[in-house]
Formats: C-alpha cells, sequence, structure tokens
C-alpha cells in the first residue's frame, strides 16, 4: 500500500514487543460482516472520555482557517478512500467522487495540538490504527492505537521499545513494523502469531494481500535488496533477490501473486511472481536515478504506476508471462511439504491479455503525468476505467487519464487542494 511521508525517520536498535494489556473488546470482529460505511461514523455530538487525553473536535471542514502540517499519506486497501495524517490530528477523504468524508482533531493539552504521524485504514470500516507523530504527538510514537471511530476512542493498543515505522491491517491480522522486525498479530485478541527480523527498514517497508482465501506478506529480509514473501497459507516462504542495491519501494496485489520492487536507484521497476520468485518482467522508469515514492498496480493487474521525485507519473502496461526466464538471483524455501512447484503456480496464474514474450528488455511506460519537479506524491489507480489517483504531501489531489492504446501525456480531469478547504470541491 502506497504512503508518503514529509520527512526521512531516523534509525534506532530494533525493539521487543510489549503487548499491552488492553486488548479489543470481545464483541469485536474484523470481518466482513462488521465492515461498516463511513456514512454511518459521521461526528456525533458529544464524547464519552477517553484514555490518553483524547480530546477531540469534530469540526466543520470550513472551520478550520489555517491548514495544518501533513504529515503522512496513505490509500485504504481499495484505494477507494484516502487518509491524511496531520500536526492536528487525521482527516479520511473518499476518492471518487473527491470530498473530505470527515475529521479528527486532538487538543494535545496545554494549548497543543495532538500530531498523528501515521493513520492506517481498514477498508471503508470504523475502525483505524493511528501512530503519533508530528512535533506534539497524540500518542507515544512507540505505540499504536487501535481507534474505534463509533466510540471516537482507543480500544486496544501495541506497545513496543522503540518507535513504530509502520502498521498495516487486513480483517484478520494487524502488521507491525519497527526498524529491525515485523510483527503479525491476530486482529480480534491482538494475539502475537509471527515475528520477522529484517534488514534496517526506516521506511516501514510491508505489504500483505487482502483476500480472505489467501494470506501473503512482503518484507525486507535479511540482505540489501532482498525481499521475503510470506504465505502463510500455503506454510511457505520465498526469498526474492530483487535489486543490488536497498529497496526503495514495493508493492503486491490484492491477492499476492505479483510483486513490483523498486531500488534505491529508481531507474528500473521489477514484477516477480511470489510463489517461486521468478522474474517476469523489467520496466524502465528513467535513465538517471530517483527516489521511487510509491508503485500501484491496476486492479486486474493490467498496470504497473509509479511516482518518483522527478515530478513524473509513470503507468507501464504488464505484459508478463509465469514461463518466463526465472531471475538468476531469486531462491524459494519452503517450510512444509505442502510448497506450491512453479509448474502448479504457472498453471494457475493469472491471464494476462496481449503478447508474452519469452524474452524481455526494460520497456518504457506507456503514459506519463508531469507534476513540479521534486514533488512528493503517491499513486493508485482510480475506480474509472483507465484513470489515476495522484496525491502529493503539498495538499494536491489529481484524477488523471490515460489513454491505453496511443499512450502519451494523461489527460487531468480533476483537481483539488484538500488542505484550502475554501476552494470549492465536485461532490
Amino acid at each position: 500500500m502506497a504512503t508518503l511521508s514529509s520527512s526521512t525517520p531516523s534509525s534506532p536498535p530494533w525493539p521487543s514487543p510489549n503487548l499491552n494489556s488492553n486488548p479489543i473488546p470481545n464483541n469485536f470482529h474484523a470481518d466482513q460482516s462488521q465492515t461498516l460505511d463511513l456514512d454511518s461514523i459521521m461526528p456525533r455530538q458529544s464524547t464519552p472520555p477517553h484514555d490518553h487525553n483524547d480530546s477531540i473536535s469534530h469540526q466543520n471542514p470550513n472551520a478550520s482557517p489555517t491548514p495544518p502540517s501533513l504529515i503522512k499519506l496513505s490509500f485504504n486497501q481499495d484505494r477507494a478512500c484516502f487518509a491524511a495524517a496531520t500536526d492536528n490530528g487525521f482527516r479520511i477523504y473518499d476518492c471518487d467522487p473527491f470530498r473530505e468524508h470527515f475529521r479528527r482533531e486532538f487538543n494535545g493539552g496545554a494549548g497543543n495540538s495532538g500530531g498523528i504521524g501515521h493513520v492506517e485504514m481498514l477498508f471503508r470500516c470504523n475502525i483505524l490504527a493511528l501512530i503519533g507523530g508530528g512535533s506534539n504527538p497524540q500518542y507515544p510514537p512507540n505505540k499504536v492505537m487501535i481507534w474505534d471511530d463509533h466510540e471516537s476512542r482507543c480500544i486496544g493498543e501495541l506497545s513496543f521499545r522503540a518507535p513504530v515505522r509502520g502498521v498495516r491491517l487486513r480483517r484478520d491480522r494487524i502488521i507491525v513494523v519497527v526498524e529491525q522486525k515485523i510483527f503479525v498479530y491476530n486482529f480480534a485478541d491482538l494475539k502475537l502469531l509471527h515475528q520477522i527480523e529484517t534488514v534496517a527498514n526506516p521506511k516501514g517497508l510491508c505489504e500483505i494481500s487482502q483476500l480472505a482465501d489467501s494470506l501473503v506478506l512482503a518484507c525486507p529480509a535479511l540482505h540489501k535488496g532482498q525481499i521475503r514473501v510470506e504465505h502463510y497459507t500455503q506454510k511457505k516462504t520465498t526469498l526474492v533477490s530483487a535489486h543490488d542495491s536497498g529497496l526503495a519501494c514495493f508493492a503486491l496485489t490484492l491477492d499476492g501473486q505479483l510483486l513490483a520492487t523498486a531500488s534505491t536507484k529508481g531507474t528500473l521497476i521489477r514484477i516477480f511472481e511470489t510463489a517461486n520468485g521468478t522474474l517476469l518482467q523489467e520496466v524502465r522508469r528513467g535513465a538517471n536515478a530517483a527516489e521511487i515514492y510509491s508503485l500501484a498496480f491496476s486492479s486486474t493487474a493490467q498496470w504497473l504506476a509509479v511516482s518518483s521525485d522527478k515530478g513524473t507519473v509513470h503507468v507501464f502496461s504488464l505484459r508478463v508471462n509465469s514461463s518466463g526466464p526465472e531471475h538468476e538471483k531469486s531462491q524459494s524455501t519452503s517450510n512444509s511439504d505442502a510448497a506450491i512447484a512453479p509448474s502448479s503456480s504457472s498453471r494457475s496464474f493469472i491471464n494476462f491479455k496481449g503478447v508474452l514474450p519469452k524474452y524481455f528488455s526494460s520497456e518504457r511506460s506507456v503514459a506519463q503525468f508531469h507534476l513540479h519537479e521534486g514533488s512528493r506524491s503517491i499513486v493508485a489507480f482510480g475506480l474509472q476505467k483507465n484513470t489515476v489517483v495522484i496525491l502529493g504531501i503539498d495538499g494536491s489531489f489529481y484524477r488523471c487519464q490515460f489513454d491505453p492504446e496511443h499512450g502519451g501525456e494523461m489527460t487531468q480531469l480533476e483537481y483539488h487542494n484538500f488542505l484550502k478547504p475554501e476552494q470549492p470541491c465536485e461532490l
């Protein structure tokens, strides 16, 4: 999932987990039946008392005279919404049509606002994961707070001995990332299920699949440029040596079958089959080094979008072949006799349209959209066909459309600055 921070964190030693004694209530379940639409969780007139001084103000979107400072942006799992973590709380937006759905602004005490460093949504559910951030964090940065917006309070927390670098949610798991370790928890009772050691991971890189019948997790491995893929359903581990340099960004398809990776060099993007680590396709963002901010698959895995500090968003056509040449440095290790063999995985692989070349060279993007160079942005595919949504740390929201046949410069369909409510928005 794409996230964007306003700054790069430092690198403290990795902590050990310390599960807090406040579990999620027994009547909470993070399954499909408990998913609630945001329309049902609009601000209430009064709120109950909470721990951690969760004093919040449910303000009208047009009420704040001074825009807050953005700390981090993130899409939800199906890219229908996005969350903005700010120095005084957080805001939730719909992507299509664009609108601010609600905001929560915290009073950090002594007249100070309470900053949120990261907001992780769970589709369109009332449950979110919050991490404190900014100069006056609402919560300690070494905690993950489970926020129930129906109750306007935290209903659980996970504590660690050093700052949390990232958190990922699916309906049955909470994934917490610290500097050199990843923790996998059961959502319903916050029971620790698995721990994974990684290389230094200050960006909190980690991705998880979202289909109920397939649990796939991708994270940095123990060597530079290597990604570890955990197939929990098959009890299998795949190691993918993706790049010679360090990892800048990676992304999974919703089913976890495909993995896209970018290195700190930022010139090449590689697409792998997660079942066996096979390199399927390589695309070229450009000849000069760049910092890759985000990678995003389309829902059909036919397209891949990339944003970087060069100010250009690229869309690539994916023409991958599961029986293509295996990457020389990829290796696979199995934790059980039930591991999937490459041949059986190939038979069940996604059907892609178009020519499937046996041999390939790095390919150029089909479509592009140009922002200002140095713009920090993340990208996702829109709900409408052949559209992308671009979010900037400056508060910019773009919806653009690309021509899948002729390519070239994308057409801008919509623009908003979501930090400036005085500008009219199309509802």
